[in-house]
């Protein structure tokens, strides 16, 4: 039963060492340490994630998220006018609205009607300002409208991988390659489903032999860095994103089969799913102490920021006390953090 005091942001933050953020991954991806959970015998175990399946209920089907993360950060210039102006402009693609329009995140100020210019003779047209700091804008080039397919194209070759803020450094080669799951095939994110960045070819293919996967697309968006500031967690506003599931995952979500949920991602989607019949839209799922998870049988995920949505979701599994207690021990262990760090698998 959820307690008050699991309604309080601030009881979801913890003390985290600035050297156990990692900024990259270790070689091979499977020798990253793994903390298992196990909530019957409520007993921890210390492992490395190349012995995930030794601890797998051997009939439980497997759900990973196929997004693919696209460069969604491009550095430009606003249009001069009157002489002044064509300040240096940042811009993040979050993610994208319909055919034509997407939600962007612009560093340095612009105003409705503007025009911003990229290379490749991108364009970005400022449609409208959101009071959340997010703005609509659409993209042509040569004058041509841009549907999203082709944008993403474009950006592959004059974006950059959006590295979360923490990580203090900028993209580089190695990232293409280590922040892409094996499987990503659907672009979209701004964010990658990093539970799953673990794996190497061997390792998958050896849990595909024993275990019924499914893929789901879940594009992750900006929204999954975002703090709660909100005193009480109910009140935080959160965020949408594009989800996709094929009617042959529903069929198994339909059943009773246990469900091992690759990230915090594919959990929220077979949430939503489960709450709503819905196979394809925006999810919008909060999921905390006191919006419990009803389908996931089995949870793997990393070691997420702190009051943030993520350590609130894998709350909503074990509880607010105990997460803190399992985040305090990988800390006293020396489990790296956050999106290229460790995993915990909770049972």
């Amino acid at each position: 039963m959820a307690t008050s005091s699991e309604l309080v942001t601030e009881n979801y933050n913890y003390e985290l060492p600035s050297e156990l953020i990692a900024s990259k991954p270790v070689y091979p991806r499977d020798s990253a340490k793994l903390l298992v959970y196990d909530r019957h015998s409520d007993t921890i175990t210390h492992t490395t994630f190349a012995h995930l399946l030794e601890y797998l209920p051997e009939a439980c089907h497997v759900f990973l998220n196929d997004t693919r993360v696209i460069k969604a950060r491009i550095f430009g210039h606003k249009e001069k006018i009157g002489g002044l102006g064509g300040g240096k402009v940042e811009l993040l693609f979050n993610k994208s609205l319909d055919a034509y329009r997407s939600l962007v995140l612009i560093r340095g100020k612009v105003h409705a009607g503007m025009k911003l210019y990229f290379d490749e003779g991108l364009v970005a047209t400022v449609e409208e300002l959101h009071e959340d700091g997010t703005r609509t804008v659409t993209f042509t080039q040569d004058q041509t409208p841009l549907r999203f397919e082709t944008l993403v194209v474009l950006l592959d070759k004059i974006g950059h991988l959006p590295l979360p803020p923490y990580m203090q450094r900028e993209d580089n080669k190695e990232d293409e390659r280590d922040y892409q799951t094996l499987f990503a095939r659907h672009a979209g994110a701004v964010a990658a489903p990093t539970a799953s960045l673990h794996f190497t070819p061997k390792l998958f293919e050896a849990m595909q032999k024993r275990h019924q996967t499914h893929k789901i697309t879940l594009h992750v968006g900006a929204g999954t860095f975002k703090p709660v500031e909100s005193e009480n967690i109910l009140d935080h506003p959160m965020h949408s994103e594009f989800f996709s599931i094929s009617d042959q995952a529903a069929a198994v979500l339909d059943s009773n089969v246990p469900i091992l949920a690759i990230g915090t991602t594919v959990t929220r989607t077979v949430e939503y799913y489960i709450r709503t019949g819905k196979k394809e839209g925006e999810c919008d799922l909060f999921l905390n102490p006191h919006n419990p998870p009803r389908r996931v049988t089995h949870l793997l995920t990393n070691f997420h920021l702190p009051k943030s949505t993520l350590i609130m979701l894998v709350s909503s599994f074990i509880g607010r006390e105990k997460t803190l207690q399992l985040y305090q021990e990988a800390v006293e262990k020396n489990y790296r953090f956050f999106s290229y760090g460790d995993a915990m698998l909770i049972l």
